[in-house]
Parts: C-alpha cells; structure tokens; sequence
C-alpha cells in the first residue's frame, strides 16, 4: 500500500498541499469559523486537462479504493476513499474527490476545496450554514456564496450545499457525508 506523499503522479498534489492548508486557514480566520465540532467530509481537485484528471487518477488508486464515479452537472466525478487519511490543517480527510474538467476553465491544476458536514433538515440547510457566519462577514464584497442541490443519478438523499469562495479557494458544506450520499444509492 502506497502512502500519497510517495506517488510520481500526485507529486505536484503532494508539494501544494502545505500552501492550500495555509490559505484554508487564512480563509477560515477571515471569516471568523471555528470548524473544530464539524466533521471535514472530503477534499476536492480542479483541473482543466483530462490528461491532469488520469494521471491523478492513476496515483488515488495507489493509495485509495474507488468509491463512486458518476456523472453529475454534466461531468464526471471520482471520489476515492483513501487508505491513510490525509493531514489537511487539524483534519484527517478520509475522501478525495476528482472531478475531470468540464465546461468550467480553471486557473490552476490544483487543490480546491473542502467540504464539511453540518447536520441539518435538508429543506432549511441553507439557513442553517448560513447560520454558521456573522451578518458583517456575509457582507463581505470580495466572498462568493453559492446555493446549490447537486444530484448525481440514484441518489436519493438530498445534498443542498452552501459554498464560499475568496481568493481561489472555496469551503463548503452539507447536511450528510459524502459517504451517505453514495449509500444512499443502493
């Protein structure tokens, strides 16, 4: 079994993720979350080259088990539970998720962002995540929140999901695991 760190084909993963960590706490500082009571589901990949999508492909089934690929929004995604979980700040993050490029053209090949499980009643999720924040952070010009339902075929839980973005780097969050999500398709 490989350790992530040691695979050629997530080295450029590897070096990048000490600068990811430290912009996912300069962002999470900023907007004032204490994210400690909240389990961190998964981490996730951009890309905007399929070739960028196999390679790293090829280096999560060294060090993971393919737990779902599916079409969603029109693309493909890959989730890989991984056999050592990956150190990001004071998480271990268990679950990678790779989606291939799609319509969407990123600026970098890089890390992207995190997702939390907040627990709630899917239909007032939102407000519940928004909850998570002061009114005076919300109002923060350069912040990019988006409200989303992704649906990948066969789920049937419900996955509302709240994003915020500044500066590249997005954290997000769900009422269920990305683990329940995939069971809930069988």
């Amino acid at each position: 079994m490989s350790s992530f760190k040691d695979i050629e084909e997530l080295n450029d993963l590897h070096q990048s993720l000490p600068a990811f960590v430290d912009r996912l706490h300069q962002l999470l500082t900023q907007l004032e979350l204490s994210l400690e009571t909240y389990h961190a589901d998964h981490i996730s990949v951009r890309c905007f080259q399929k070739t960028t999508a196999e390679r790293w492909r090829q280096g999560l089934m060294q060090c993971g088990d393919l737990l779902s690929e599916k079409m969603i929004n029109g693309r493909l995604i890959c989730l890989f539970n991984l056999h050592e979980p990956l150190p990001v700040g004071q998480w271990q993050i268990g679950c990678i998720e790779l989606p291939y490029p799609g319509d969407k053209l990123y600026p970098q090949e890089d890390w992207e962002h995190v997702e939390w499980v907040v627990p709630g009643d899917p239909d007032s999720f939102h407000q519940t995540a928004l909850a998570l924040f002061s009114d005076d952070i919300l109002l923060m010009p350069q912040l990019k929140l988006k409200f989303s339902n992704p649906v990948g075929e066969g789920e049937r839980l419900p996955n509302p999901t709240l994003a915020v973005t500044d500066n590249g780097i997005t954290i997000k969050f769900h009422p269920y695991s990305i683990q329940d999500v995939v069971r809930s398709e069988s």
